[in-house]
């Protein structure tokens, strides 16, 4: 990997052609998209998809998300049944990923797929990422632009603090509006919850007229495993800082992660960030990893997280959470 790389940093206004020449040359470009900002290779070099790899310290066994501009380029490297198809209509461009078959000439990357015969595909509807992709033409590998594991970013200035130096540039189009990643569903026989995200369940489930499936509990946490889709490995999107849910009270030493109107007992003098004082669920979407990178830039070693609702992008948030409290080496 290079390192020591200057990391050039534009406006949203001049960065799409800037990307689209650094992406043809082989680099890395983190842009914003509405989920979080990630971080841009070509799909189809390999040589690029494995300098991302390296750039984000992530293992190469997990799979990255493809990003096109609309539904007739993911058609080129995907293979869409009728209730995919009504998916995608639905949702694209937005916070969706599907998981489909590759298509038989599919040109992404093996290395980007894990070697795996399926892809996952999404539209973003960010009209910086539109403007990136439209004009590099080809599909782009983005996995959130940070170190892997690390806490997602949702600002250029998250993007910097995490990989200046071992990126070429950073497009800056201010703060994301979602705040967490895609849902992920895998469009199998039956098809399949696999990561929640930033858009609700209940949403899906509307449309394609059934229930999603889950994963066992043994598939959604798996080790050394190969993981079927981004985001599924045991230890994700953690703070510096120890992470302890569904707090009642405040323990010595923690800060805490507050939701809704209410605090918790021990909370007097402690460093305290509200998702949401209302209890909105998509304000704390947007709130989340912002305040997680900030309380770990105020240096607290440990973080007590009130109760958050598991429904809505409640069941996305508490999907993060969970993986940021696994306990790590």
């Amino acid at each position: 990997m290079k390192s020591g790389l200057n990391t050039a940093l534009v406006a949203a206004t001049d960065g799409a052609e800037t990307a689209a020449r650094h992406l043809a040359d082989g680099g890395l470009v983190a842009f914003p998209t509405e989920t979080v900002y990630g971080l841009g290779a070509d799909a189809t070099n390999a040589r690029a998809v494995a300098r991302l790899y390296e750039a984000k310290g992530r293992p190469s066994f997990n799979p990255l998300i493809s990003h096109v501009t609309d539904l007739q380029a993911a058609r080129r490297i995907a293979r869409f049944d009728d209730r995919s198809r009504r998916l995608a209509e639905a949702f694209w461009p937005g916070p969706l990923t599907l998981v489909l078959p590759k298509t038989p000439d599919c040109p992404v990357s093996d290395l980007a797929t894990a070697g795996l015969e399926t892809i996952a595909v999404r539209v973003p509807a960010h009209p910086v990422a539109q403007d990136i992709l439209r004009t590099f033409g080809k599909p782009v590998v983005a996995p959130s632009a940070n170190i892997s594991g690390h806490v997602s970013p949702t600002t250029a200035a998250h993007v910097l603090g995490d990989l200046e130096g071992r990126i070429d540039l950073i497009v800056d189009g201010g703060p994301v509006s979602v705040g967490v990643e895609s849902t992920i569903v895998g469009c199998f026989e039956t098809p399949m919850l696999l990561r929640p995200g930033g858009l609700p369940r209940e949403d899906i489930e509307r449309v394609l007229g059934e229930k999603l499936a889950r994963l066992p509990h043994h598939e959604t946490d798996p080790g050394d495993a190969h993981p079927l889709a981004p985001g599924m490995l045991a230890s994700h999107y953690a703070p510096h800082a120890s992470v302890r849910l569904n707090a009642q009270h405040l323990e010595a030493g923690e800060a805490l992660l507050a939701f809704g109107p209410q605090t918790i007992s021990g909370s007097g003098g402690a460093t305290i960030m509200n998702l949401s004082e209302t209890g909105d669920l998509v304000e704390a979407a947007t709130h989340l990893f912002g305040y997680l990178r900030a309380l770990d830039a105020d240096g607290v070693r440990a973080i007590a997280v009130m109760a958050i609702p598991e429904e809505g992008l409640g069941e996305a948030i508490n999907d993060r959470l969970r993986r940021a409290a696994v306990p790590r080496n």
